[in-house]
């Protein structure tokens, strides 16, 4: 199964013990499973697991919010665009730069009573589908069609629903 490239940088905060980096990647595979327009290699995906301090900065500069947030996306491309750009032969396009907080992801976890690596990989899923052009903030069918993809990547790496509603 193809999927977009990850260039990945991962500050040490993130700590060794975990192969973030393996996985990002399966992240990726699950969500070019149910999304197929990112399921091209010749898409370049920069994800950058970095500290809240870099979060904050960077959230503040680009969004006029002063505070971290869990994952920043910043595509690269118009939802129209992503649809045929996996489709164009050649070098890889850059699809754009997804950006985590390891302490807010850290937070929402222990909120959420998964691993790190749980919440990390919905992160991942959650910030590719953004740059794909999806966008849970437009409205309430939006919300949860992506929710819905999330759902399915996420099923297909073993990871229950993070939507689900405890009773």
């Amino acid at each position: 199964m193809s999927a977009p490239v990850l260039e990945i940088d991962i500050d040490p905060v993130w700590g060794d013990a975990t192969d973030w980096e393996a996985l990002a990647n399966r992240a990726a595979e699950a969500t070019a499973q149910v999304a197929p327009e990112l399921a091209h290699d010749n898409l370049l995906v920069s994800l950058v697991m970095a500290d809240d301090e870099e979060v904050h900065a960077l959230n503040k500069q680009w969004r006029a919010k002063d505070k971290p947030t869990n994952v920043l996306s910043f595509p690269m491309l118009s939802r129209a665009e992503v649809l045929v750009a996996g489709a164009n032969e050649g070098a890889p396009g850059m699809l754009g730069d997804l950006i985590l907080a390891h302490g807010v992801c850290r937070r929402e976890a222990a909120e959420k009573g998964v691993s790190v690596e749980v919440h990390a990989s919905h992160l991942v899923v959650h910030g590719l589908l953004h740059l794909a052009g999806h966008d849970h903030e437009l409205g309430e069918r939006e919300a949860e069609e992506m929710e819905d993809l999330e759902r399915k990547a996420l099923a297909l790496i073993g990871i229950a629903d993070p939507y689900a509603v405890e009773d």
